[in-house]
């Protein structure tokens, strides 16, 4: 029993330092503080070092740890000598410590800020980023306890560690003397630091992906003997896709004598233990009671992740939310991820993997397109949708309650995955909608992302789905996304429409589009749409229904090669040619073709009317060379359950089998059944080309000579203190005006008016004319109601006017009157700022009064904001026209509007216990601005995830 005398401990346990992380090569583990209880531990983890690594740690042969050392390596103060393991399966891989020092080297306490950190790994686990990930959880540690800078002794054949350290990121000094190289190193994170450790934590994350989606191995665990069942449908459909690799199935009642050696061809086991060769990826299909048994079985055989279809976890209420809290705990103390639990399964159509573990009877062709899904129902719709419209997928990922992988996992696998050109994904819940945004933001700048996001308007989770809560109303996590590349549509079908557009045209250079076709109602009903989605539509060309496929050809040709067109829109309906025959679909797909590729830089999109057969013909994959013979249409699919290249019910030797061949090249000119799909599409694909521009030249963030961000900071430490509430307080008005002040935003003064005298004395003091106006919180900016007097320009009028207030309103108790001096007028606008637990800092602007309050008319962006940004945030409401000069107005002064919202963004960001501002109103005159009100509202900082070491969400 460990006593207090033992532990040596000046703080309890220090729980929220431990964490799961994944490392380089995929694999999970966990890192926590080292505690007296393992001393076991140590002892069997230092026996399976080698004499090279115990050198290298030590600087001399050190075959064995001493009573005295086993004590000394686990007992910590957690302050001053703190020490963290790394474990897999419950045993130490890898160990760090550090020692405070004080200027000599020397054992020392606080205030002293500088400590010497030493790692062991074991050889075994040396190239798996083990050290790095510590090094990354250390200096969190470190920092949390005062320490700011670090020292290590490393010999100069110690390579490896010498690297850790060097590519860590951090600001170093390096020196020799007496055969040792000496690393000091500040602790605080860098630009260059914070790069390092998100392109590790992309590396690892997209490789614990891809050995899901992978495998060289699978064993479906729970393939029942009878027909039917789950685990079975998953072995049927893994061998009718032809998967390439070794295929196992295991069910615990299994005997040989009685049910012979295999299932379904597929040689069988009574558990994972008796499978002689590795595997790597288990799918579990067993009542949620005995998973708990098979995730032990897999861990101890080495399984390297679990495709979990189980349920009875969180969907099943708070009992199952406990089994699946620890299943996640307990399949990442072996170093496996989950798919899971409830999944609908994993899909990746690659040659070289052709893995369909799912419960998809049939796998969808080989395509460009990713698609992630948090509902198995709506999983079935999408593969059926993309079906249906001759699409086909790279991989796909039935997630379930997502307990573990998550879309920002799929995002981190599909970033780099040279077989996906677009993701989809339909989400319910964003577990971490900071990280989301910052993924969907680099993975936009090269791949579209197209986001359905359910349960929006609900305000409820899905039962089973454990995320973070937010304030912020869905419109406003909506326009975040977009703000990130994110194309946001609303339904599934958009999605797939979008979807379709992207992975098979280029993306158009501008708004322009071109419509022609042979119906002249068909193509006014585009024209129409167009205008309703903001595109710029060149007047349809009416081909008649005379039409025939050479002269579709032509005026696509034709309006292709116009350098006043991005985009062109063809309408289809039956026409019959002169002979009375009905002219064939695929004679009209493959002049379009033909049209289209002699111009292959600019998107092509078909609405067809009762055409059975030219979307088909048009989802044909072909080369995009002008000079390129067209190719055979493909004949429609027999019905829904139909693939465009049929599977064999007993597939080939894996060796002979290509799988689906897929062009090099690929151009599908996807096809609509109405003008308003294909219109919107295209626009999603306008606006998203026109943010990849942006995106090239994102701005920058200003640097304002004026600011006090030292002065500021000590400022609010002081409210702080003064404060004492660790919930955080609203500042009094002259405190929230000082700290504004430190950073060049001036609130004009609005001195109190208790009575009618106390009135007139502010106005003097002021000078007129001035205004008067309530602030009692149900008027306050409510001019609507009339609690606002202003042009104030006389003793006899301000008199007045605090008469006809306090007769209508109440008295001045109630009202709280101030008096304020007139400022040039303006647009009355509203700036705002608010710190997200889930999502970060997100500034708003809108116009100030209640319609626009009741339409919702507000922009959103995340902070920091660049000037482009902000140039963007002003123009994006649909109010924006009344600042340049609607219906003859005059223009107002956007350029300091646009600085205004950037220092209130640089506040925010740049002191996170900032965590409200509202600026309401601010005055845009012609020239310059007022700010009239403002509330600020400090809180001790919350935790940014985004910034500390890499960790897998927590259960």
């Amino acid at each position: 029993m460990q006593t207090a005398s033992d532990r040596q401990d000046r703080h309890d346990y220090p729980a929220h330092w431990e964490a799961d992380v994944v490392l380089r090569d995929g694999g999970t583990a966990r890192i926590r503080p080292i505690t007296a209880e393992d001393a076991d531990r140590l002892v069997s983890f230092y026996e399976q070092v080698s004499d090279e690594s115990k050198y290298y740690r030590f600087f001399a042969p050190y075959p064995r740890l001493s009573a005295k050392d086993v004590h000394r390596f686990t007992h910590h103060d957690q302050v001053d000598r703190v020490g963290l393991a790394v474990t897999v399966g419950g045993e130490f891989i890898a160990t760090v410590r550090y020692d405070r020092i004080d200027e000599r080297g020397m054992a020392a306490s606080a205030p002293a800020d500088e400590a010497e950190v030493a790692f062991l790994v074991q050889d075994a686990h040396q190239g798996r980023g083990v050290a790095s990930a510590l090094l990354e959880h250390i200096a969190a540690v470190a920092r949390e306890r005062g320490i700011r800078r670090f020292a290590a002794e490393v010999l100069p054949a110690n390579t490896k560690m010498i690297k850790v350290f060097t590519d860590a990121g951090y600001q170093q000094k390096r020196s020799f003397e007496d055969g040792v190289v000496r690393l000091e190193f500040d602790l605080e994170p860098t630009d260059r630091s914070l790069a390092v450790q998100r392109a590790r934590e992309q590396r690892a994350e997209g490789r614990s992906v891809q050995r899901l989606l992978t495998p060289g191995s699978v064993a479906v665990i729970g393939a029942g003997r009878a027909a039917g069942g789950v685990g079975r449908s998953v072995l049927r459909n893994l061998r009718g896709s032809g998967f390439t690799g070794r295929l196992s199935a295991v069910n615990s009642a299994y005997d040989e004598e009685t049910d012979g050696p295999d299932i379904d061809g597929v040689t069988a086991y009574r558990s994972v233990a008796a499978i002689e060769e590795p595997v790597d990826l288990a799918v579990i299909a067993v009542p949620a009671d005995r998973v708990p048994q098979v995730v032990a079985e897999c861990g101890e055989r080495g399984v390297q992740g679990l495709v979990v279809l189980s349920a009875g976890y969180g969907e099943s209420g708070p009992e199952g939310r406990e089994r699946q809290r620890e299943l996640v705990r307990q399949a990442r103390s072996y170093g496996m991820r989950i798919i899971g639990p409830n999944a609908f399964g994993v899909i990746n159509t690659a040659p070289q993997a052709r893995l369909n573990a799912s419960l998809a009877p049939q796998s969808p062709a080989r395509g460009r397109i990713g698609l992630f899904t948090q509902s198995g129902a709506i999983g079935i719709a999408l593969l059926s949708g993309l079906h249906r419209r001759g699409a086909g997928l790279s991989t796909f990922v039935g997630s379930g309650n997502r307990a573990d992988v998550s879309g920002n996992d799929l995002l981190q696998y599909w970033y780099e995955d040279p077989d996906t050109d677009v993701t989809l994904m339909y989400l319910e819940t964003i577990g971490n909608p900071r990280k989301f945004t910052r993924l969907a933001r680099r993975s936009a700048t090269t791949k579209p992302l197209v986001v359905v996001q359910g349960a929006r308007h609900s305000g409820i989770a899905p039962t089973g789905h454990a995320v973070q809560a937010t304030r912020l109303p869905h419109a406003t996590v909506s326009a975040l996304l977009r703000q990130a590349g994110v194309i946001r549509v609303d339904t599934v079908t958009e999605m797939v429409d979008a979807g379709l557009l992207l992975a098979g045209q280029p993306l158009p250079s501008g708004p322009r589009v071109g419509i022609l076709g042979n119906s002249e109602s068909l193509g006014l009903l585009t024209y129409d749409a167009c205008i309703a989605d903001g595109l710029r539509p060149l007047p349809p060309r009416d081909l008649t229904t005379g039409a025939v496929p050479a002269d579709f050809r032509a005026a696509l040709a034709e309006a292709l090669s116009d350098d006043g067109c991005d985009a062109v829109i063809v309408n289809a309906i039956p026409w019959v040619g002169e002979d009375g025959a009905t002219t064939d679909p695929e004679t009209l797909a493959t002049e379009l073709r033909a049209a289209a590729a002699g111009c292959p830089a600019k998107p092509v999109a078909v609405v067809h009317v009762e055409l059975g057969g030219l979307a088909e013909a048009l989802a044909a994959a072909t080369s995009t060379r002008p000079d390129a013979p067209a190719p055979v249409p493909a004949k429609p699919p027999a019905g829904p359950a139909a693939t465009p290249a049929a599977q064999p019910a007993e597939p080939a030797d894996p060796a002979e089998s290509t799988g689906p061949a897929e062009p090099t090249d690929q151009y599908r000119i996807p096809a609509y059944p109405a003008a308003e799909r294909a219109v919107r599409a295209l626009s999603e694909a306008v606006k998203y080309a026109q943010w990849r521009r942006e995106a090239d030249e994102p701005g920058r963030v200003h640097e304002y000579d004026d600011i006090d961000e030292s002065g500021a900071a000590g400022r609010i430490e002081e409210l702080l203190a003064k404060d004492g509430d660790p919930r955080g307080a609203t500042l009094a008005p002259d405190d929230a005006h000082e700290l504004l002040a430190r950073y060049g935003i001036h609130v004009r003064q609005a001195l109190p008016a208790p009575d009618p005298d106390a009135a007139v004395a502010a106005a003097r003091a002021i000078g007129y004319p001035v205004a008067l106006k309530t602030t009692a919180p149900h008027l306050r900016h409510r001019a609507d109601l009339g609690g606002v007097r202003l042009d104030l320009t006389g003793e006899e009028q301000l008199r007045r006017a605090y008469q006809e207030l306090t007769d209508l309103f109440g008295g001045p108790a109630e009202l709280r009157p101030v008096v304020q001096g007139m400022v040039p007028r303006g647009v009355d606008t509203v700036v705002r700022a608010v710190i997200d637990p889930a999502a970060g800092a997100v500034l708003s602007f809108g116009l100030a009064g209640a319609a626009s309050e009741l339409l919702g008319d507000t922009a959103h962006r995340l902070v920091p904001v660049t000037d482009r940004e902000a140039n963007s945030l002003v123009r994006s409401i649909r109010t924006a026209p009344l600042l340049f000069g609607w219906r003859g107005s005059a223009p107002v002064d956007t350029p300091a509007l646009e600085e205004l919202l950037q220092r209130v963004s640089r506040l925010v960001d740049d002191h996170p216990e900032v965590v409200g501002v509202s600026l309401e109103p601010v005055v845009v005159a012609q020239r310059g601005l007022s700010v009239l009100g403002a509330s600020v509202r400090l809180a001790p900082p919350p935790a940014r995830d985004d910034l500390g070491p890499r960790t897998l969400p927590g259960y």
